[in-house]
């Protein structure tokens, strides 16, 4: 009789991954497992992170953008990228949103939209981590709809006769917000929705940290308010017009999100398989109860299809031809399979599985969110079936 098997071991996923990206895994995996894991639990209990000492170390680590090419960006694979997401999201997906707002959202709206300056200007620092960048869609009555969003843009020559913008609105569920140097700001103006870079010290712009939270206590998240923040014609991000500029940005995320749910999911299982093989009920090991290696049974296979899913997706983003709506079948299927799971792991380790000891109720109430941001299991279902139907059910 073999020893027992990792979850994904079950059918092998290692075999379908590059060397390359393995070793960016593994890398990844080794600095979660030394530098963050032993101070998850405190983060998340005191919703305290030190943000901007993690973003440098992050930057070290090649983190930050490490899918664009160029400005100091590591310039690896799509695949690679979503193997450290989910790494990062097998500590924590606080710890993960960090990593996917400053690459996927943030920089990836001005490497994709931005002037040449602009590039220049904040991509570099933002990969090392000097400089943290937010990004600005969500307003507190629209979510799903950012169309409706009410953030204004209008140009105004005074005082300096030169074409300048004034920006008034407020952003809300903003991740880094409270702490960026950056942020890439989405208003609406007499040409449609436009973007722009907006650095938080402009008067005008102020960002108040939102508390009490329940999920994602290990990342800041703050709402955005832009009081007549002026800035120079310059400001504006010149190739983005349109929703489809916000949303090249959303699916970047995504992307991130379909393998990061995974590591959660992958965390929540080994912890529970480890601790069902300790645990002794009337005299005999939990791990062997026939109801047990049910539930075990029934996660890895999840997990594992999951898994396959990613990294499919990763090979066809790296093959420059992953649509849309795959993106949404990814996002939904393994966020809405990891909050499963990581529910289901709660209940094997009964009560210790509510306690901090454990990481099975902290990554339960993250993921609660990580099904909501980035478009919503609602959302995700819509797209899907518009594109089965060819009709639009949004309205």
């Amino acid at each position: 009789m073999t020893g027992p098997l990792s979850p994904l071991a079950l059918l092998d996923t290692d075999s379908l991954v590059a060397d390359e990206d393995r070793a960016m895994r593994d890398t990844v995996r080794a600095f979660v497992d030394d530098r963050l894991r032993p101070e998850i639990a405190g983060w998340y209990e005191s919703g305290e992170v030190p943000v901007r000492d993690l973003a440098l170390e992050f930057g070290k680590l090649g983190l930050l953008g490490m899918h664009l090419e160029g400005y100091g960006c590591a310039g690896t694979s799509a695949t690679a990228y979503g193997l450290a997401c989910l790494e990062m999201e097998a500590g924590d997906s606080g710890l993960r949103s960090i990593v996917s707002v400053q690459g996927s959202l943030a920089m990836y709206a001005i490497w994709k939209h931005g002037s040449p300056e602009q590039k220049e200007r904040w991509l570099p620092r933002m990969a090392t981590g000097e400089a943290i960048g937010c990004f600005g869609l969500t307003e507190p009555d629209f979510g799903s709809n950012p169309g409706g969003m009410r953030t204004r843009a209008v140009r105004d020559a005074a005082p300096n006769g030169q074409g300048d913008w004034v920006l008034t609105g407020n952003k809300m569920w903003i991740t880094n917000g409270s702490v960026a140097d950056v942020a890439v700001i989405w208003a609406r103006t007499d040409e449609g929705v436009r973007g722009f870079v907006v650095p938080t010290d402009t008067p005008g712009f102020t960002a108040n940290e939102i508390k009490h939270k329940m999920s994602l206590r290990a990342s800041v998240t703050a709402e955005l308010a832009l009081d007549g923040v002026r800035l120079p014609a310059s400001a504006m991000l010149p190739e983005a017009r349109g929703l489809s500029g916000p949303l090249s940005c959303l699916t970047e995320a995504r992307f991130g999100i379909i393998f990061g749910a995974l590591g959660a999911a992958r965390d929540c299982l080994e912890t529970t398989i480890t601790y069902a093989r300790e645990r002794e009920i009337f005299d005999r090991q939990l791990a062997s109860y026939q109801l047990t290696q049910a539930k075990l049974a029934d996660m890895a296979v999840e997990l594992g299809k999951g898994m396959l899913l990613a990294l499919h997706l990763g090979r066809l983003k790296d093959e420059g031809r992953l649509p849309a709506p795959a993106i949404s079948v990814g996002k939904l299927n393994n966020t809405r399979e990891a909050l499963a799971i990581a529910r289901e792991c709660r209940t094997i380790l009964g009560a210790a599985g509510i306690t901090l000891e454990y990481p099975l109720m902290r990554h339960a109430n993250n993921l609660e969110s990580v099904l909501t941001y980035e478009g919503t299991s609602e959302v995700h279902q819509l797209v899907i079936g518009q594109a089965l139907t060819g009709e639009s059910a949004f309205r």
